[in-house]
């Protein structure tokens, strides 16, 4: 179940990254290949639009059109000069690069991402962009492919969802933070009223719906994980008791331990 599940979001968002726009995936649109009919009624809930005038003109034109995400988990994180920042999820780099510009040239912004042609698509836009400080990583948010500590920010945006092993991604999140370092994403998230079944039925998985766990979960699996100080905000509905949200978390300082 679980590789089926990973099999279906890597062929959606391996289309959404040849045809280059945000129309190819379900959590920016539906071309009708796979998503639920619920998914047409929350496309502009979702991608390039959620980001300001300023950010969509700070990267290549291809980045912004592959967005399909729920937020601009950038907002959320506060990403200062210096910090060492990685995505998960990062598809067409959009983040990453909005990330490199935020941290500087004393920072640094990684990408994993799992799938090929959004890493193709990902390492162009860079080149687009003169981004010197990145790097885009093949590998899955559940097992990710950096060494302990190596980050001070993890962001996402609108991919954990898609996971179907949240406590792992949750797990390695936290591995791969330094001491005191900051969880914040962006995702969408159901509320505590909704069954796995009604969730189901308000959209597919790989339509970003019916894999979102609900406000008491991420708070259950964030400090199961070894994170402190979560909170999840609701931004906007996505569809009927379901919405985009901001999560945001923080790894204990070593002398908190």
């Amino acid at each position: 179940m679980a590789q089926d599940i990973r099999e279906q979001v890597r062929a959606r968002y391996a289309l959404a990254a040849v045809q280059g726009s945000a129309d190819a995936g379900c959590c920016g649109g539906d071309s009708g290949g796979g998503c639920g009919p619920t998914d047409l009624v929350i496309d502009e809930r979702f991608g390039a639009g959620l980001y300001g005038a300023e950010d969509a003109a700070a990267v290549p034109a291809e980045a912004l059109a592959a967005s399909l995400g729920c937020g601009n988990p950038l907002m959320v994180a506060e990403l200062r000069e210096g910090e060492q920042v990685l995505d998960l999820g990062s598809g067409g780099g959009i983040d990453v690069l909005l990330s490199a510009r935020r941290v500087g040239a004393t920072g640094f912004a990684y990408g994993v991402d799992m799938t090929d042609e959004m890493l193709d698509l990902a390492r162009a836009n860079a080149a687009k962009a003169g981004a010197s400080n990145v790097e885009f990583r093949k590998g899955t948010i559940e097992d990710l492919p950096l060494d302990d500590g190596a980050v001070d920010v993890v962001i996402s945006n609108c991919v954990v969802n898609l996971s179907p092993d949240k406590p792992a991604v949750l797990s390695e999140a936290f591995r791969v933070l330094v001491p005191g370092g900051r969880f914040g994403i962006s995702d969408v998230v159901a509320e505590d009223h909704l069954t796995p079944e009604q969730r189901a039925e308000r959209g597919s998985y790989v339509g970003c719906i019916a894999g979102a766990l609900s406000r008491a979960e991420y708070l259950q699996g964030l400090a199961a994980a070894g994170f402190v100080d979560a909170e999840v905000e609701f931004t906007h509905p996505v569809a009927e008791g379901m919405h985009g949200a901001i999560v945001r978390a923080r790894k204990p300082a070593s002398q908190e331990a």
